[in-house]
């Protein structure tokens, strides 16, 4: 399974129409921690960089205008690197796409 996907510079016409700006913010300072996703997360990073590590996995960077899905049920190590802040979306596991 694919526990992380990461598409790079997306168009500005799909964050439109996915109303990535309306999406709450998050941010997080140099630091390394470990998180597990109940749910799916879509989220686009503003500013920063992460190494996201899924348990037992190869490790994904992520950076500035990178749009992100992290799937239910993934364990792993987020080791920013450069301040990051993204916005995101949490989906529930049985809404329709």
């Amino acid at each position: 399974m694919t526990w992380i996907t990461v598409e790079h510079n997306p168009s500005p016409m799909k964050l439109d129409v996915l109303n990535v700006e309306g999406w709450p913010v998050w941010s997080k300072e140099v630091s390394t921690f470990e998180w597990t996703y109940d749910t799916t997360e879509i989220c686009y990073i503003l500013e920063g960089e992460a190494i996201v590590t899924p348990e037992g996995g190869e490790p994904v960077t992520i950076r500035a205008y990178d749009l992100v899905n992290f799937s239910p049920g993934l364990r792993c190590t987020w080791q920013v690197v450069a301040p990051i802040t993204k916005h995101y979306l949490l989906k529930s596991t049985n809404a329709p796409e």
